[in-house]
């Protein structure tokens, strides 16, 4: 059997994952989490073979889940389940180290098939994150946007920032200093060419780093 963990914010949205895993017959749920801190809590502890994270949690969001966990554990397989389909989050995924990105909106059977590839040391992308690293890479090639230039630390402090958090809510959940989230608000300001804490929210609903 496949120890799988799985991390999302909605009980609802885990007890339907939990019942599509469990019904491929090869596949154990061994633990739950709602966010990132527990999520990192239960991998520990239950060793998994397979993590499947969402990206947007609270306390800890998946990026920074990966990027610990990988640190940690590297040999253990992350599968990222997320609705974010846009590029940013699929190529920050993939490079701090997720092996699989499916989107919520992939037919159930997508995920089992994505659990076994991941499990067997493969990668996996559905056709939509497939598309959403190419078109990344094309905007690559000629030459990006403002977006592109960010950085994955601070792409997590500008969507933290247009939720509404504090400087020091920031800190405290990527254990640095407030001046440190200062200093990131001021570079995303400057490179994005916005003037305060409402542009930058605008800017992150336009671009879909967070809903409206």
């Amino acid at each position: 059997m496949i120890k799988v963990l799985l991390a999302d914010d909605h009980s609802i949205v885990r007890a339907g994952l939990r019942r599509i895993i469990e019904d491929s017959g090869d596949m154990q749920v061994v633990a739950e989490a709602a966010d990132g801190k527990e999520a990192l809590a239960r991998i520990r502890s239950q060793r998994p073979d397979v993590a499947v994270i969402d990206i947007s949690m609270p306390d800890m969001d998946g990026l920074e889940v990966i990027r610990r966990i990988k640190h940690e554990i590297p040999q253990l397989p992350i599968l990222v389940l997320t609705m974010h389909a846009e590029q940013q989050y699929v190529v920050r995924a993939i490079e701090a180290g997720a092996m699989g990105y499916v989107t919520k909106q992939s037919a159930p059977e997508k995920l089992v098939d994505a659990i076994r590839k991941v499990n067997a040391g493969s990668r996996y992308l559905t056709a939509e994150a497939a598309e959403a690293l190419a078109v990344q890479v094309a905007r690559g090639q000629k030459g990006g946007s403002a977006l592109d230039s960010l950085s994955t630390r601070e792409l997590q402090v500008l969507r933290r920032l247009a939720l509404g958090h504090t400087n020091r809510e920031i800190a405290s959940a990527y254990n640095i200093s407030i001046k440190t989230v200062d200093t990131y608000r001021f570079r995303l300001l400057k490179k994005l060419n916005l003037r305060n804490n409402a542009e930058l929210s605008r800017f992150a609903i336009q671009n879909n780093l967070v809903e409206p």
